[in-house]
Order: structure tokens, then sequence, then C-alpha cells
């Protein structure tokens, strides 16, 4: 399966933002690391407030539920809900040289809620894609980190390399015993 990078941003942003929110991959939740996050998934203006910051982490809390997802009707449960609060009325658009993509809500909307459009539109449309499958939380016990499986086979268990040579050593040592 192929999937198209410009579509990726917002679920991309999803994953990034439940990994902040869990401290997973050596993040923390502050007003800096939260702007720089957002800024690095293309977000425009992140200028983050105490108020504004505590909304996007209330809706980040809301979509691990999507990444932790059993079967592929309860991910989709758990898309629908964020994409009835978050997605506005699409739309596709061009601006900054793009070429048409979608949006899910109007550009002056405040950053929360843009965060909202853009995270539960990518999730769907990811989602969609994906045929309900390849959201997952890494295998490792130890580790909680989310990830979207873009690989060709579609069968990440873990998210990153490391995390899948701990787990083989320690299966490998639990044997040797």
């Amino acid at each position: 399966m192929q999937f198209d990078h410009d579509n990726m941003v917002g679920v991309r942003l999803a994953a990034a933002l439940v990994n902040l929110d869990s401290g997973a991959e050596g993040g923390a939740w502050q007003a800096g690391t939260l702007e720089e996050t957002l800024r690095d998934h293309g977000i425009r203006r992140p200028h983050v407030s105490g108020p504004a910051a505590e909304r996007i982490r209330a809706w980040t809390r809301r979509m691990r539920p999507v990444f932790e997802a059993a079967s592929q009707s309860d991910r989709c449960r758990s898309v629908n809900a964020l994409l009835a609060e978050g997605a506005g009325s699409a739309y596709l658009t061009t601006h900054d040289g793009l070429r048409p993509h979608l949006h899910f809500a109007p550009e002056g909307q405040d950053l929360p809620s843009r965060v909202k459009a853009v995270t539960a539109g990518g999730l769907a449309i990811f989602t969609m894609e994906a045929e309900g499958g390849r959201l997952g939380v890494c295998a490792l016990d130890s580790c909680g980190t989310v990830f979207a499986d873009t690989s060709r086979n579609g069968r990440r268990a873990y998210c990153r390399a490391r995390c899948a040579n701990t787990d083989a050593v320690r299966r490998h040592r639990g044997r040797a015993r």
C-alpha cells in the first residue's frame, strides 16, 4: 500500500501529540515543546497560550484510543467521535504553492480548533486508506509510543527498530533461562 505524504500531516501530528502527552520519545508537555511540534507538522501561527495548550492536551487524550483500538469498528467509532467534535465542513483549497488539498476548518479558527480539525481529518483519511488498520501502540510493554504504520506489508508492531531489538533480546533471555 502506498501512502501520499501530503495526506499524512494530520495523522503524523496526531501521533506526535499523543506521544508528547504520554512523555514517549522524551517529550514533555510544555508550551515551547508543543509549539515546536505544531510548527514541525505545518500548523501555521502555533503560538500556544495556557488555556489553548490545555484544550489541545484534552483533545490529545481523546485521540489515544484511536491508536489503541482493537478492531476496525472500534477505530472507526473513535475517529467518528473526533470528526463530530473536531471537523467542520471539509473543503478543497490551494495555498502556499501546494496542490489542492482538504481543510477541515476555516483558517480563521483558533489554534485548538485548527489542531482538532487537522488531526480528526487526518486520522479519518488514514484510517480509510489503511482499511481500518495500521495505527498502533508499540508492542514493547515499557514504551507506549503510538505510530502510523506506512510500511509496505503493514505488519509493524514496534515504534522503531530499537524497541523491536530490545523486545527480541528480552524474549531470547527469557527462553535461555
